[in-house]
């Protein structure tokens, strides 16, 4: 087990998703303290990566702080920045309709993109808070002539304080069928989402570790970008459901705690 937690410990940079690796709602999970002040006192590049949209960069470094980790905003990459990044890769300067929270819009703005409600490049849905038949309706109808439609996430659904709510994918779904067209995701499982990490990082992927808890998000898209994974049984993935999938972690820890006790 040392031998293991050494080879970990050896690697540069860090892709660390958030909830259920470093929290659950608003509580902080053992050991993540501890864990990333070794990540500052080494020096090691770390990123925070959720596939959550909603959130800015600045939200989510105030999150942490309130729950007494006071990192940088340069730390955290969402889906809703790699969303924006892509979609400037391939129509720079570009517009969009987006139905989606402040993180999506700012990110979208963070790359010179404009709102546009009549003939955007592009229809963006991110996990949105206000969701209406209105939005869809408008959605179906410039998608139909010819705005491509993209998703944040893959997520169909994801976990809140009483139960379940529908997420990207699920919210998606209804404008896909009435069109026809398929909806392109950029956050993980999405390998690009990863390729993004790397060049933040500035690390090569034999140097970097990916730490999820879901095997279907975090795991896959380490495994697709050839960068060793870590799965931490502290959420939503228990031992036993390993077998359901045809791929396997490198290492697996009950939580972040195991590298710093």
């Amino acid at each position: 087990m040392e031998q293991y937690i050494q080879q970990i410990k050896s690697k540069a940079g860090f892709i660390i998703d958030m909830d259920g690796v470093i929290y659950h709602g608003n509580k902080l999970l053992p050991g993540v303290t501890d864990f990333v002040n070794w990540l500052e006192v080494t020096g090691k590049k770390y990123l925070f990566l959720t596939n959550s949209p909603e959130r800015t960069p600045k939200e989510l470094q105030e999150k942490l702080k309130r729950l007494g980790i006071n990192v940088g905003e340069e730390h955290f990459y969402t889906s809703a920045l790699a969303t924006a990044n892509f979609l400037a890769s391939q129509t720079p300067d570009g517009s969009a309709y987006i139905i989606g929270d402040a993180g999506l819009i700012y990110a979208m703005y963070s790359v010179g993109y404009t709102v546009n409600n009549v003939n955007p490049d592009y229809v963006v849905v991110g996990d949105p808070r206000s969701y209406s038949f209105e939005k869809i309706e408008l959605a179906v109808n410039l998608v139909l002539k010819g705005a491509k439609l993209i998703g944040t996430n893959s997520d169909i659904s994801g976990p809140v304080e009483n139960g379940i709510v529908p997420s990207t994918k699920a919210l998606v779904a209804p404008i896909e069928i009435a069109t026809g067209r398929k909806a392109y995701f950029v956050g993980k499982p999405n390998p690009l989402m990863m390729r993004s990490a790397l060049k933040r990082l500035g690390v090569e992927n034999k140097e970097a570790i990916v730490i999820g808890d879901r095997m279907d998000t975090d795991v896959i898209s380490g495994v697709e970008s050839e960068i060793d994974t870590l799965l931490v049984l502290s959420g939503i993935t228990a031992m036993e459901d390993l077998i359901k999938f045809p791929y396997i972690p490198k290492y697996i820890l009950s939580g972040v705690i195991d590298l710093v006790e």
